[in-house]
């Protein structure tokens, strides 16, 4: 029997990694010469960096790059194969990274990822793939663009420094200064947000509260990443508001899209393809897969979503193990997974399940395999 172990991690209780040495000590006990074969994933946010290196055996490096509020501190990416820099730019730019009394995306920039990918093409990287979730950001991506090399102008010629409040002055865009590098090089952009740059499902109404916004300054950076949009249709004949994603990470989908050229791809199926995925699955009998709670936002370019649908793909049967199942969890049936089960064994408050996350998990490991023992 040979099983192959790909789970999210279970936020605040479990890693990735922490699954596989459960699962396969479990697995072990209920199949003693069983062949167990584990490979971290995540789907495009937090984590996945790590997960990729980790299964792919790249390299972590660290940058000293700016946070949002233009604060130094060091930063992680991920290399591997030489030339493939994979970078979360939550990891500059994050949300987590903003105290919460400081949190206002009026004044917050990515000029951060911009360093992060300027420190990549320094070390050689042409291939980037770059996450885009949990930003702190409403500027349109123009701190980024600034960083390597875009000056955003006024109607005066000023230069603008790159934060949302600035947008509605942008009068012109010099892309003269780009870094020339970026030419020879192919962006991913991994997003599974379909939102426009602007209007009620764009950029601003969609996510500026949660990073700090108020209402009277969703309306302010509403009609500056308007200005923004007018003034790239204009100069680069491209309407942000036609492409899905444009609007992720407070606009940064958008100048990745216009200035860089990337192409949007869902995060999950960029982080299996990363990993060599289905190349593991070879001579898999059961796949084990899960994440913390399960619902029916895990469809939605999520962990066991990829991972069920790789599964049926090549006739291996999908096993969820989660940590809660929530409404709308049974959509994954049809996207190859083919049982659901969960950790919780009782009734239990939230804070004692994630306690004793480890304990629980593995208990539930056990019993899931006595039942494929029993079945097979």
């Amino acid at each position: 029997m040979k099983f192959l172990f790909a789970s999210d991690s279970f936020k605040g209780s479990l890693s990735s990694e922490q699954t596989i040495e459960l699962l396969t000590k479990a697995a072990n006990e209920v199949f003693p010469d069983c062949q167990c074969v584990g490979v971290p994933v995540a789907d495009g946010g937090e984590g996945s960096v790590c997960a990729v290196v980790s299964a792919a055996g790249g390299e972590i490096i660290t940058a000293a790059v700016h946070d949002p509020l233009m604060n130094r501190i060091s930063a992680q990416y991920g290399i591997i194969d030489g030339s493939k820099a994979i970078i979360e730019m939550a990891a500059a730019s994050g949300l987590p990274l903003v105290p919460d009394k400081l949190r206002n995306p009026m004044i917050t920039t990515t000029f951060g990822t911009g360093e992060l990918i300027k420190d990549a093409l320094d070390r050689g990287c042409r291939d980037f793939y770059i996450a885009i979730g949990g930003s702190a950001t409403n500027d349109g991506g123009t701190g980024c663009m600034r960083a390597l090399g875009v000056k955003f102008l006024s109607a005066d010629g000023a230069e603008l420094s790159g934060r949302g409040r600035e947008l509605a002055d942008v009068g012109a865009i010099d892309t003269s200064g780009l870094d020339s590098r970026l030419k020879e090089c192919n962006i991913t952009v991994m997003c599974d947000v379909r939102n426009p740059l602007c209007g009620k499902n764009g950029a601003t109404h969609t996510f500026a509260k949660q990073k700090g916004a108020s209402p009277e300054m969703i309306d302010i950076l509403e009609i500056g990443m308007c200005n923004y949009r007018d003034v790239i249709r204009s100069q680069f004949g491209i309407d942000c508001d036609r492409i899905e994603g444009a609007g992720a990470a407070g606009g940064l989908g958008a100048a990745l899209r216009v200035f860089l050229g990337g192409k949007m791809q869902s995060g999950i199926e960029t982080v299996l393809c990363l990993i060599d995925f289905d190349k593991k699955l070879q001579g898999v009998d059961f796949v084990i897969t899960g994440e913390g709670c399960t619902d029916g936002q895990s469809v939605c370019g999520k962990v066991m979503m990829g991972v069920g649908a790789h599964a049926k793909s090549q006739g291996i049967p999908c096993i969820g193990l989660s940590g809660s199942l929530g409404d709308g969890a049974e959509k994954l049936f049809d996207y190859g997974i083919t049982s659901l089960q969960c950790i919780i064994d009782r009734p239990m408050t939230l804070e004692y399940a994630m306690q004793n996350a480890e304990k629980l998990y593995f208990s539930a490991a056990v019993r899931m395999f006595r039942m494929i023992k029993g079945i097979r």
